[in-house]
């Protein structure tokens, strides 16, 4: 099992309580560590700020576009430009139905763009389908050994 961190980037409270509560319902076992912005994701991932000296490399990120600081598309940019996190698997976890947004996520290199459902129930099921799958069959990318 990979106990690596998955990383929540997600500023509204209520969508971020519904995501904590659907990733415990489906016994994700990861720890998750919560960012309320692109500034402090990017700490998180970076090793800077609060985070200075403790780089930690995610199993998975959830990434809401629209953030405060920092926006989504900015952080992911900033992820697949780096050596060390641009393997990580992240998954857009959105509100946004622009058709530029999804393209433009694509291209900067997600590698999915799931738009949030409204429902809760519905919400509990596509959380324990990214889980199931980024975290249980999908083979992660590892850089040890890679040359």
């Amino acid at each position: 099992m990979d106990d690596r961190p998955i990383l929540l980037v997600e500023d509204d409270p209520a969508d971020r309580d519904l995501a904590l509560i659907a990733l415990d319902r489906n016994r994700i076992m990861n720890p998750v560590v919560v960012a309320e912005d692109g500034s402090e994701a990017l700490d998180f991932l970076f090793g800077t700020g609060k985070y200075e000296g403790r780089r930690q490399v995610p199993a998975l990120v959830l990434l809401d576009l629209k953030l405060p600081v920092i926006g989504g598309l900015d952080v992911l940019k900033r992820m697949k430009e780096d050596s060390v996190t641009d393997l990580v698997p992240v998954v857009v976890l959105t509100s946004s139905k622009e058709r530029l947004d999804i393209i433009t996520s694509y291209r900067l290199g997600a590698n999915s763009y799931v738009q949030k459902p409204v429902k809760f129930d519905e919400f509990v099921v596509a959380v324990q389908q990214l889980g199931k799958y980024w975290l249980g069959l999908n083979e992660p990318a590892h850089l040890e050994g890679a040359g």
